[in-house]
C-alpha cells in the first residue's frame, strides 16, 4: 500500500472540526482555530494523509506533534526537523500483541518517511503494569479515554483526516493548547516527571505560562504512558514498538 507523496492542498481540509467525534469538553472556535494551524502546514497534511491510508483501526496523530505546530507557529514558526517523533493512537482490540505494533510502524514508514511512533491503545493494560509496577491497569475503551491520559492537557489532543474536514479530539478541551499553557494531567504523570518535562520544553519555548504543580501525588498515581526505552519525562502519549513498547511520552 502507497500514497502518492505530494504536499497536501489545503484545500482537502476544510476548515472546521468535523462532527463525527464527539467530545463534550471541545469549543468550536478553538478546534476551528486548530484546523486552521493544520491547515497551514503541508507536512502535517501529509502525515494526516499517510494515517488515513494506513487502514489502522480507529487511528488518530496526537500528542506532542499537535503541540508543536501550534505552539511553533505562536513563536518563530512551525519547524519540522525539531519534531521527535509522530505519536499515531490506533485501536484494536483484535490483536493485543507487540507485533500488531511494529507491523503498524511499518505500514507508515511505507507510506511517507516520516518519525513516526504507532501504538495499540488497546494493549495498554498489557504491559503497563510490568514496565511502571503497581496493580495492573484498566484497559482503554477508546482512544478517547488513551487521549485522556496524556502527560500535559495541551498534548491531550488528537487529530485526523475525516470527510467532513479535521476531526479532533480533546478530552480536556483546547484552551491549554491554543493559549501556550503548561498544566501537568495528574492521571499518569507525577509531579517530578512533570517537573522534569517542564524543564526540557521550557528550553524551546521560555514565554508559557504554567500552571503551578502544587498538587500532592496521591496513593495509587500512575507514572506516564510510555515504558523505559521511552525515557520517563521525555515523551508524549505512550511507549512505541520502536522501543521495548508502544505510545506518546517522549515529545
Amino acid at each position: 500500500m502507497s500514497v502518492q507523496r505530494r504536499e497536501s492542498p489545503a484545500h482537502d481540509y476544510p476548515g472546521h472540526e468535523c462532527p463525527g467525534h464527539e467530545c463534550p469538553a471541545l469549543d468550536r472556535a478553538l478546534a476551528r482555530r486548530l484546523a486552521g494551524c493544520v491547515r497551514s502546514e503541508p507536512w502535517l497534511l501529509r502525515a494526516l494523509d499517510a494515517v488515513a491510508a494506513s487502514g489502522l483501526p480507529d487511528a488518530w496523530i496526537g500528542a506532542g506533534v499537535i503541540r508543536d505546530v501550534v505552539w511553533g507557529q505562536a513563536c518563530d514558526g512551525f519547524d519540522p526537523a525539531a519534531v521527535r517523533d509522530i505519536d499515531v493512537a490506533f485501536f484494536d482490540p483484535g490483536n493485543l500483541s507487540r507485533q500488531r505494533d511494529q507491523d503498524a510502524q511499518q505500514i507508515l514508514e511505507g507510506l511517507a518517511e516520516l518519525p513516526w511512533e504507532a501504538t495499540n491503545q488497546a494493549a495498554v493494560h498489557t504491559w503497563y503494569h510490568r514496565y511502571f509496577g503497581g496493580p495492573p491497569v484498566p484497559a482503554f475503551s477508546c482512544v478517547h479515554d488513551a487521549v485522556a491520559t496524556w502527560p500535559e492537557t495541551a498534548t491531550c489532543v488528537a487529530i485526523r483526516k475525516a470527510p467532513g474536514g479535521i476531526e479532533i479530539c480533546a478530552p480536556h478541551g483546547l484552551t491549554d493548547l491554543m493559549s501556550k499553557t503548561w498544566r501537568q494531567n495528574p492521571v499518569r504523570v507525577s509531579i517530578d516527571v512533570s517537573r522534569a518535562r517542564l524543564a526540557r520544553h521550557r528550553e524551546r519555548w521560555p514565554d508559557i505560562a504554567v500552571v503551578p504543580l502544587a498538587m500532592a501525588e496521591r496513593p495509587g498515581r500512575r507514572p506516564p504512558l510510555r515504558p523505559p526505552g521511552h525515557a520517563t519525562g521525555q515523551g508524549d502519549h505512550g511507549p512505541s514498538a520502536a522501543a521495548s513498547r508502544p505510545g506518546p511520552a517522549r515529545s
